[in-house]
């Protein structure tokens, strides 16, 4: 029986949950160019994990079953066709209602060493605690996330106007890694006519103009709508360094709205007014509810992914979530 301490295990569940994802959001340094060798044997191909057999007596709690945990990780996970674990446990614990989940994970491929992870269930079964933080469980983890976008996330869009297929980005523009990630959002608006792309503003505390600028972009979208919106963002974007200062951050804002065809007067007159106020403070709480804790993140009908993310990871999450949510993707 493969034993694990409750800090071990915990702290490794969220890194096997996104480690995709954060891979391909981190930065990486150039490797160095090979240097050339005499021919040797060919290295051995690398082969599947063989999971060991799991014991019954580690299954002693009533629930989740281990149908329920293999559909969410198959929701979770599934969209890596590489990826293969094996319920290694569900545990009572010394609490009422809460179970503990143990895996093991490894890829078909055989490169990375198989490694254990685990998550506790907690009572309602529908929310798992896994590191520090509690995330959605069950068939559908996506599912309550979805809905709640559907009838909030109100920010500009481009796309479709249907929300079959909802993608919404939570951004924040003095974000640097959101500016850097609207190359791929470019990319999948072309690549997904039939998705509604949605730019939600998430004003991040840190960023003293993101308040400000969430207001001007809210205005110039009630003026001029959402295409005048990302002709604003744009500008705003490249000039994103000015937002360092008060002073700045006018010249700026003023700038993005004229390219945009409206009028700064009008635009900073309209970001005072306690509509404007209103407006960004929603968007704030809609990014708390749904727990975004960083920009850019996308949810693709709910489903939480780094922006900054490879763009042909990006694609297969998308067409992937799209099938399992029997839409239509492209």
């Amino acid at each position: 029986m493969i034993r694990l301490s409750n800090r071990f295990a915990g702290a490794l569940a969220l890194v096997a949950l996104f480690l995709p994802v954060i891979h391909a959001a981190a930065q990486q340094d150039v490797p160095a160019a090979p240097v050339a060798q005499t021919p040797s044997a060919p290295a051995p191909a690398a082969a599947a994990p063989v999971f060991p057999k799991p014991d019954p007596a580690n299954f002693t709690a009533a629930a989740p079953s281990k149908d329920t945990v293999n559909a969410f990780l198959q929701a979770s996970w599934g969209y890596d066709e590489t990826r293969v674990w094996e319920i290694w446990a569900i545990q009572k614990t010394e609490v009422e209602g809460i179970s503990k989940v143990i895996l093991l994970v490894g890829d078909k491929t055989g490169k990375h060493q198989m490694m254990p992870a685990s998550f506790y269930v907690l009572p309602d079964e529908k929310h798992i605690f896994a590191g520090d933080d509690i995330m959605p469980f069950g068939a559908n983890p996506f599912a309550d996330a979805r809905a709640q976008l559907q009838q909030r996330a109100d920010g500009p869009y481009r796309g479709a106007a249907s929300k079959d297929l909802e993608i919404v980005e939570f951004a924040d523009l003095q974000c640097p890694h959101c500016k850097d990630a609207q190359a791929n959002m470019d990319k999948l608006a072309v690549d997904f006519p039939k998705a509604r792309i949605v730019f939600q503003n998430f004003p991040l505390p840190q960023h003293a103009a993101a308040p400000l600028a969430t207001a001007y972009g809210y205005c110039v979208t009630r003026q001029g709508g959402s295409n005048a919106f990302f002709i604003f963002a744009s500008a705003v974007f490249d000039g994103q360094e000015g937002l360092s200062s008060a002073d700045g951050t006018t010249l700026t804002l003023n700038s993005a709205v004229t390219k945009a065809g409206q009028d700064p007067t009008a635009i900073a007159a309209c970001a005072k007014t306690p509509a404007a106020i209103a407006a960004v403070q929603a968007a704030v709480k809609l990014g708390q509810d749904l727990k975004i804790t960083q920009t850019p993140t996308l949810m693709i009908n709910g489903r939480p992914v780094l922006a900054t993310a490879s763009y042909d990871t990006l694609k297969q999450i998308i067409l992937y979530q799209a099938k399992l949510d029997g839409v239509v993707a492209q």
